[in-house]
């Protein structure tokens, strides 16, 4: 009985993938001397400064401690008034919003 003639798919699966495996490993290696090409990116300028306001949102607080002080100051003070009319203004025009939009 010959080796070579096997009729199991497992073992004809795993000589195949071994073959390839050669194949792989030779193809690898790179002749002595071959600089591969370098790769670039070139951004658009509209794409540079998206990405300069990002850096710059990034440096600042998410929490804007003064404001927050500010307005806690006038609450506890009586000062903080609330118009209802804006509120109600900015609720429509953000509804109108999204209905067309």
């Amino acid at each position: 009985m010959k080796i070579s003639d096997v009729k199991d798919v497992t073992t004809l699966m795993v000589q195949q993938y071994q073959k390839g495996e050669g194949v792989k490993q030779a193809s690898d290696k790179q002749p002595s001397g071959y600089n591969p090409p370098e790769e670039k990116v070139d951004l658009s300028t509209k794409a540079k400064d998206i990405q300069l306001a990002m850096k710059s949102l990034e440096s600042l607080p998410e929490i804007r401690e003064e404001k927050v002080q500010e307005l806690k100051d006038r609450i506890e003070k009586g000062l903080y008034d609330v118009d209802s009319g804006k509120i109600a203004d900015k609720m429509v025009g953000e509804s109108l919003l999204d209905i067309f939009a």
